[in-house]
């Protein structure tokens, strides 16, 4: 009995076993058959990459020439500029130049000649920008114990260590040199002031304060039509005689005079991108 038990237990494993290799054997079978019935997958080759460059900042997103590099009129490419443009740049690489319009509040920090190691740092409003390639120059004003200071810095002069705008904006008028003759109120700036954010793509802000001026006299005849000025409040300062008497020097025929100005909008996308180029390397 026993031999005819151990007879059995061989007889149902070998069973089982013959019946775990004929079940994997159609399994093959049919997973084959489907594969020859598929048709291969067409290939698709994967998606570009998309590379950012971290090292490009959102300031140069928003697209601004800096009005140093247009050459004057009649100056359009000469051998000059051409070579004043790659110091600039040159100068650039070193000394990071903001973005800034004439009524922005900088604080320079300028290196003292007279004394080694030492920086002065002065606060101001722009009032007034002048001069063409390496010799741009800007001038701030700001009120300091009820007196009126201005610096007039070189854009380009080695000595500027630090050029940082505070508070980035427009005003009505390219020249605030009347601020001269307004109220010390509207020139005055806290030397201890933070900066304020700013949008770095969106369009700057304009600022369309008037100004009150002092008695007169004036530095100069602002009434007058010749310096189109915006951002003074007339009718606080002269009366309507004044005002109608400053009209007789008005010349309406310059508004017609088509060789005042001349377009700069192609030498200005030429430059830009020249000074991109330069820059990225």
């Amino acid at each position: 009995m026993a031999a005819c038990a151990k007879g059995l237990d061989r007889f149902i494993c070998s069973l089982r076993l013959l019946r775990s290799l004929h079940l994997q054997h159609e399994r093959f079978l049919s997973t084959s058959v489907c594969r020859l019935k598929e048709e291969p997958p067409k290939f698709t080759p994967p998606p570009k990459p998309v590379i950012i460059d971290k090292t490009q900042t959102a300031a140069s997103l928003r697209k601004f020439l800096s009005p140093e590099f247009i050459p004057p009129r009649q100056r359009t490419d000469p051998f000059k500029f051409t070579i004043e443009r790659k110091d600039m740049i040159r100068r650039r690489k070193v000394l990071s130049i903001p973005e800034f319009y004439v009524g922005s509040i900088l604080a320079v920090s300028m290196a003292d000649p007279n004394a080694s190691g030492k920086t002065n740092r002065f606060v101001g409003i722009c009032i007034q920008r002048g001069g063409k390639g390496l010799g741009a120059t800007f001038v701030l004003r700001n009120v300091i114990d009820n007196q009126g200071v201005e610096i007039c810095y070189e854009l380009y002069s080695p000595r500027i260590q630090t050029i940082e705008v505070l508070k980035l904006e427009k005003r009505l008028d390219d020249n605030l040199m009347y601020l001269r003759d307004a109220l010390p109120e509207y020139s005055a700036v806290d030397p201890d002031m933070k900066p304020v954010p700013f949008s770095l793509t969106g369009e700057v802000p304009v600022n369309k304060l008037k100004v009150r001026m002092r008695p007169k006299p004036w530095s100069k005849r602002w009434e007058r039509p010749k310096f189109n000025i915006q951002g003074i409040r007339f009718d606080l300062a002269l009366t309507e005689e004044q005002m109608e008497h400053a009209q007789k020097w008005a010349q309406p025929w310059l508004e017609y005079d088509m060789l005042k100005e001349y377009d700069t909008s192609k030498l200005e996308e030429q430059i830009m991108s020249e000074v991109q180029q330069e820059m990225s390397k």
